[in-house]
């Protein structure tokens, strides 16, 4: 399935990812905690959206209405990834690679991880 989300609906997926399956309050309270002023009804709508568009299934246990994301976390980040590549920065992954490195001091743990994957690469 190709999906690319709003950055409203990336935000539910994002939470959805992490403790699927979630409640529309619990998803809610998620992205509240993190600082988005954003009302429930909102969140309800936008979760009735994705599930329309089959990115979500609805379950109701116990009379709880429990969603889960359908579509895969590292196929929705490859797809918007590649849009940024090609939109972006013309097709290059080494610029995007260089320019989200130079904006923000790069975690010295995130560069070794970075090191050994581009190791393994080379190998291939």
């Amino acid at each position: 399935m190709s999906y690319q989300p709003s950055e409203a609906e990336l935000e539910i997926l994002q939470v959805l990812w992490e403790i699927e399956p979630a409640t529309v309050r619990s998803i809610h309270e998620r992205i509240a905690a993190a600082g988005k002023d954003v009302g429930y009804t909102t969140v309800l709508k936008q979760i009735q959206r994705l599930t329309e568009k089959g990115a979500l299934e609805k379950e109701i246990v116990e009379g709880s209405h429990l969603y889960r994301a359908i579509v895969k976390e590292t196929d929705v980040k490859q797809q918007l990834a590649g849009k940024v590549m090609r939109t972006a920065f013309g097709g290059s992954a080494l610029q995007m690679v260089m320019h989200a490195l130079g904006n923000e001091k790069a975690d010295p743990k995130e560069l070794q991880e970075l090191k050994n994957w581009l190791d393994n690469q080379l190998k291939k």
